[in-house]
């Protein structure tokens, strides 16, 4: 299988929601066993809902501010690879995931 529909169900899974028909959290876990790229994508994602968390906390849930932090992650260039331009390797804290 494709990765592109299993990173779909990884954001889907991370954000609490339901998985697209067909995948399994079984299915998830053993594509992630074999596959680097879908585990640092993974390991991205949730470094980005962490940080998004995070700065909405420190808004104090100000909705401007959300929108504003998500605004800048969304204009981040990204590259074919998921990592936004200027992002090292291995530094989680600084990728656009999506």
């Amino acid at each position: 299988m494709h990765c592109a529909p299993l990173r779909t169900a990884l954001s889907a899974r991370l954000d609490g929601e339901e998985l697209p028909p067909g995948l399994t959290p079984r299915l998830l876990d053993e594509h992630l066993a074999g596959c680097a790229g879908c585990r640092r994508f993974e390991a991205r994602a949730r470094a980005l809902s962490v940080r998004v968390a995070h700065a909405s906390a420190t808004a104090g849930g100000d909705p401007a501010t959300v929108e504003a932090l998500l605004a800048g992650l969304r204009s981040r260039p990204v590259r074919p690879g998921g990592t936004a331009r200027g992002h090292q390797e291995g530094n989680t804290g600084e990728a656009a995931a999506g």
